[in-house]
């Protein structure tokens, strides 16, 4: 952040000097005030050319020349890479929860010095302490009963000791060791070979030496967690749905079993429609406004509206004892309640100095959040380009309408005053969790919803032309299509993302570490056409595409429109319709000639039938008509590029099971799938590297939470890479194995910078994936658990507890489980069927999301001997 440095401009960098296999060098001039400021912060970074090869872990180079009376400073610093296990230490959640240190005083320091000699240890226990001893007297001379105790300040990193050795002859050869306090003779000592100090010491001369961390045995924290929606907690005091106050109860239980984090969905708000569709927590209105169907009422009223809430008990007890969540009613009934007490609340609530702060930190989104929610409402769509005014964001005219709490109409001031106590209330609840030693972990949707604030405020950073989703996998296999825009990230980087810095410091309000959905999206997006429903019309943004030029060059000379357009024929209609074809071929095709057909204009494109079934009479909608058609609009081989003029196309994922391939000859056929294994497999890599180094490691820069990417479905090979580089922690799932060759994961195989799970709310829970497919549990019953004979049709409590004990005892850094996983440990608490565990069906996109717990978290709570069994199991394998 310095004129000398650059300014924080990597084009204006200072470049550095090679010395030797050990050491860069430079020389920085401070002349006068003007290039001596109170507080420089740097990186290093390496560079080949114009490409940035790498950038180091920042935050930890801070120097204030102010603070020392030196002519010259030397700064002999280590090279901090991000991937560096020991990082993760120092993020929100082991500074602040789970490493957190007792308050250190700083040892006395001497009046003169010519060293400072710093160092970090992450994982050291609570008496312990850092000592220094080496070559020269002033370092003990070898002896460890005379070694240099270090000290750490409350809030810093580093352990720190200043040294005079201006006597001392060098080179000085040194290590670092740990000690229990007061017992220097006991010291372990840094493995690996000395470090050395060079450079002597001078009249006016300091020199600085941050080593890095120390090379003491590694030790690891591992830790348990466990996941659930917020909306899926039931307590006898919320109402119908799991609120942020439940995540209190949740913290009481974990600490009683001694899991360390609690992972929950995304708790943005959603309503979109006002009806159960927007239950689906990943298509929010807003990136940052908190979904009002988790407020808790008590909490919300004020002493003199207390007694409203009695008028609520009959319709509080009718919900609470619904085995599902009734988000209809739930949300109305909170709705209506708020706008009951909102009136007399208001002024009390928006004077409040707490409120004003808030109000500050975030009016940035706030204001255009509530103007869009009374604006949707206004006009009874969230479709901003359809409302007769205000259809494209002014923020002129919005301040105007929105940015006074206390003058804003009453439709706009409520929703001020929704957000201000979900955020008290959600923020009270992750302090309680701090205070009991758990820390809570939060999750970033991958996307926005199309119709949102986001999206009307700065649609420039979106592409609201496209359609993201996913590629066919074993879960969905006709792909996803989430519907939302996909990123203009080339409008992202101009302002140095902007947007997403915003967002990760609206999540560190509340949370510790968060799940970034879907993070092969920042590699690569899989983009959908407008025109088409299914996911699996889609293909990967960015891609280097197929030329025509290497179809000729494989002697594939076949005419384009072959590839590019539904090859439809008798035998393909007979095949996909039955006797049900000769309507098809009446209605929505014509004839080409040679028994081959084309679809009609007004029926060629999936969205196109789709609005033609939706008005057809019940038969046809009942019938498999629609996906029928879906198919035969995606019986394609390449999809052209726009504007290209037939020269540039890209493969339509598993090509090889279209029947449009099936009619090709062998020879073609084998000329395409080597050209397709090319394209989705090898020459792609590099460039998707390239994307993800361009936006990962600013927003990796950008917060200290603890950064999990959800790494699943079609892995490019360069992902792991990029995770390890930058110190993402990676997502393994036992029935989602990233090598294409193994069926199965075994936990014991998983990285330490890693989350395992056995399910995740996209799958069935254990117990159901075990009745799924009995031969494929077969094989795991024998090799994965290493059982003899016949595997037990049903998922028996053994069975579940000892996938529970393999993942608990996995290297991973965490074990987190669906609540659903560890219950279904004990048979007497678990639910009934296993098809009522399940939280979504991601092959639905009409998905209802209203799984609850179903007993409360106060039974669960008393509820032993499975709490005591899951203690024992989480302590016995270290990671209580």
């Amino acid at each position: 952040n310095h004129v000398l440095l650059g300014n924080n401009d990597l084009k204006s960098a200072m470049v550095l000097n090679y010395l030797n296999e050990d050491y860069w060098i430079g020389e920085l001039v401070l002349i006068n005030d003007d290039t001596i400021q109170s507080t420089i912060e740097y990186r290093y970074f390496v560079k080949s050319g114009d490409h940035i090869v790498n950038i180091e872990l920042g935050g930890d180079k801070i120097f204030d020349p102010s603070n020392y009376n030196a002519e010259e400073i030397r700064l002999v610093d280590s090279w901090n890479d991000a991937g560096y296990y020991e990082n993760t230490f120092f993020t929100e959640p082991f500074k602040n929860v789970l490493l957190k240190p007792d308050p250190e005083s700083a040892s006395s320091e001497p009046q003169a010095y010519s060293h400072i000699f710093r160092v970090k240890a992450p994982l050291l226990a609570k008496n312990q302490v850092i000592n220094l001893y080496g070559s020269t007297d002033e370092l003990g001379k070898w002896d460890t009963e005379n070694a240099v105790t270090l000290s750490r300040k409350p809030g810093e990193d580093w352990w720190t000791v200043k040294l005079d050795l201006t006597r001392a002859s060098y080179p000085i050869t040194y290590k670092y060791g740990v000690s229990e306090i007061d017992s220097l003779g006991s010291i372990q000592l840094e493995s690996g070979k000395n470090r050395i100090v060079y450079d002597g010491a001078g009249p006016g001369k300091l020199t600085i030496l941050s080593d890095g961390f120390t090379d003491l045995p590694k030790k690891s924290f591992k830790g348990a967690g466990v996941a659930i929606p917020v909306f899926s907690l039931r307590s006898n005091n919320s109402f119908g749905v799991g609120e942020f106050a439940d995540i209190k109860q949740l913290v009481d239980w974990a600490k009683h079993v001694g899991l360390k984090v609690i992972q929950i969905l995304p708790v943005n708000d959603t309503i979109a429609t006002h009806t159960w569709v927007d239950s689906y927590p990943y298509a929010a209105i807003s990136a940052f406004a908190l979904h009002p169907i988790f407020l808790h009422l008590p909490a919300t009223v004020s002493a003199k509206n207390q007694h409203l809430l009695g008028a609520l008990e009959e319709i509080k007890t009718r919900l609470n004892e619904l085995e599902k969540v009734d988000y209809e009613s739930v949300l109305n009934t909170k709705l209506q309640f708020i706008q009951k007490i909102f009136s007399s609340q208001k002024d009390e609530t928006f004077n409040r100095e707490e409120f004003n702060e808030y109000f500050n930190e975030n009016k940035h989104w706030l204001v255009p959040y509530a103007a869009f929610s009374y604006l949707r409402d206004e006009h009874g769509t969230p479709e901003f380009t359809k409302w007769p005014s205000y259809s494209e964001y002014n923020e002129a005219e919005i301040q105007q309408l929105a940015a006074s709490p206390l003058t804003a109409n009453h439709e706009i001031a409520i929703h001020y005053f929704i957000q201000f106590h979900l955020h008290l209330q959600l923020k009270a609840a992750a302090e309680y969790a701090h205070e009991n030693g758990i820390i809570v972990k939060g999750d970033i949707p991958i996307g926005i919803y199309r119709n949102s604030a986001d999206a009307w405020q700065e649609p420039g950073l979106y592409n609201l032309d496209k359609q993201a989703g996913a590629p066919p996998d074993d879960f969905a296999v006709k792909g996803q299509n989430w519907g939302f825009p996909t990123y203009n990230w080339h409008r992202m980087q101009q302002d140095g993302f902007t947007w997403w810095k915003k967002r990760f410091a609206q999540m560190s309000y509340y949370f510790d570490a968060f799940r970034i959905d879907h993070i092969l999206g920042f590699f690569r997006i899989w983009s959908i056409p407008m025109h088409a429903v299914e996911g699996i019309m889609g293909n990967f943004v960015p891609a280097v595409p197929l030329y025509k030029h290497e179809l000729d060059a494989h002697g594939i000379y076949v005419d384009t429109a072959r590839f590019t357009q539904p090859y439809i024929n008798d035998g393909i209609l007979w095949q996909m319709f039955g006797e049900q074809n000769e309507y098809v071929k009446h209605t929505f095709l014509y004839e080409t000639g040679n028994g081959h057909y084309a679809l009609r204009e007004e029926f060629n494109t999936q969205r196109k039938v789709e609005e033609f079934i939706e008005n057809a009479s019940i038969e046809i909608k009942a019938g498999n008509l629609k996906t029928n058609l879906f198919d035969l609009i995606s019986n394609i081989i390449l999809f052209e590029v726009d504007g290209s003029n037939g020269q540039e196309f890209h493969f339509r994922i598993s090509m090889d099971n279209t029947a449009s391939f099936q009619y090709l000859d062998g020879d073609v056929q084998q000329k395409l799938k080597d050209l397709y294994v090319n394209y989705f497999f090898r020459r792609q890599d590099d460039y998707w590297r390239v994307e993800a180094m361009h936006k990962l490691p600013e927003l990796k820069r950008s917060t200290n939470m603890l950064i999990c990417g959800e790494d699943l479905g079609m892995v490019p090979d360069c992902v792991p890479g990029v995770m390890n580089e930058l110190g993402i922690l990676s997502l393994e799932i036992q029935r989602m194995p990233k090598d294409p060759k193994r069926e199965f994961f075994h936990p014991n195989d998983a990285p330490y910078l890693s989350v395992v799970t056995p399910s995740t709310h996209d799958m069935s829970t254990i117990r159901g994936w075990w009745e799924e497919d009995t031969a494929k549990t077969q094989r795991f019953y024998n090799k994965q658990l290493g059982k003899w004979g016949n595997a037990p049709f049903f998922c028996e409590p053994e069975i579940n507890t000892a996938i529970v004990i393999q993942h608990l005892y996995s290297p991973a850094m965490w074990s987190i489980f669906q609540l659903q996983d560890l219950m279904g440990m004990d048979g007497s608490i678990r639910r009934a069927l296993p098809a009522d565990e399940r939280i979504n069906v991601p092959a639905n996109p009409k998905h209802y999301w209203q799984y609850r717990m179903h007993i409360s978290l106060e039974d669960l709570m008393n509820t032993e001997p499975f709490n005591t069994v899951l203690k024992n199991y989480i302590a016995d394998s270290g990671r209580s």
